[in-house]
């Protein structure tokens, strides 16, 4: 069971876009940014409540935006600072993965301990 973090594109996938993505997920430890469940609400111009993203909150770990992970997001490593607020909850929740589609923070490969990808490897991997 691995601990994996999504960053915002992945959880737009698995809460509207590609629900499909949440099967690829199970067996595992699944977090999120706070940050991405406004993010989702903004985007996709959804009222509060909302009893399908509500289900889908059921599945996952919020790490709340504290203090310490902005002022270290506010630091880098990129210029993007919701980007950086990903990485950072992600080290804040001790993952394995992060998983996202973004092109700019997968050629870093790795934050932290975690290794950045698209999607999970496979059993055995």
């Amino acid at each position: 069971m691995a601990r994996v973090f999504l960053d915002t594109n992945w959880y737009f996938d698995i809460a509207k876009r590609d629900k499909e993505k949440v099967g690829l997920l199970k067996g595992h430890l699944v977090f999120i940014s706070t940050l991405s469940t406004y993010i989702l609400f903004y985007a996709f111009k959804l009222k509060v409540p909302n009893v399908e993203a509500n289900q889908t909150q059921e599945l996952l770990f919020p790490v709340a935006l504290s203090k310490e992970i902005l002022d270290r997001a506010l630091d880098g490593p990129t210029t993007d600072l919701e980007d950086n607020i990903q990485l950072q909850s992600t080290t804040e929740s001790s993952c394995d993965y992060f998983l996202t589609n973004d092109k700019n923070l997968l050629k870093m490969k790795f934050f932290g301990k975690a290794q950045i990808l698209p999607a999970l490897p496979a059993a055995g991997n």
